[in-house]
């Protein structure tokens, strides 16, 4: 059951171009290289209801408290290659909305899974206790 892939129109899409930091020479400090992309999550209407509020559920540092989307790519020297970079990402990230989580089924440990976890506390208390009346001697 696969999702048809979301279009986002160019107009959704905010781009501006700073200057890279880091090492460069003069082409650093001449050329506005990096491009900094903006996608408004909470209010585009490209994006289906569930996929949104998947989106915006996550705790991504990228994430602005209005539901704007920051990509900031600074990774080649040149302004296209680093656009394609940005939207590389921004395709990325919706992807990452695309799919529900699989819901968790609880388990139970079994038996003897327990048995082994209480047997090496009891071993570790032994080591200890024996560690402690050595100390006291």
């Amino acid at each position: 059951m696969s999702q048809a892939p979301i279009t986002i129109p160019e107009q959704e899409l905010t781009e501006r171009f700073v200057r890279s930091t880091g090492p460069g020479g003069q082409n650093v400090n001449k050329v506005a290289t990096a491009v900094e992309l903006r996608f408004d999550v909470a209010q585009s209407p490209s994006l289906p209801e569930a996929v949104r509020e998947r989106l915006l559920a996550k705790r991504d540092r990228r994430m602005t408290n209005e539901g704007v989307l920051v990509i900031s790519a600074q990774r080649f020297r040149t302004q296209e290659r680093n656009r394609e970079d940005a939207r590389e990402r921004l395709a990325a990230f919706i992807d990452s909305g695309m799919r529900a989580p699989k819901p968790r089924i609880a388990t139970r440990p079994s038996r003897a899974a327990k048995e082994r976890r209480l047997g090496a506390k009891r071993e570790r208390s032994t080591i200890k206790r024996t560690r402690a009346q050595r100390d006291w001697d």
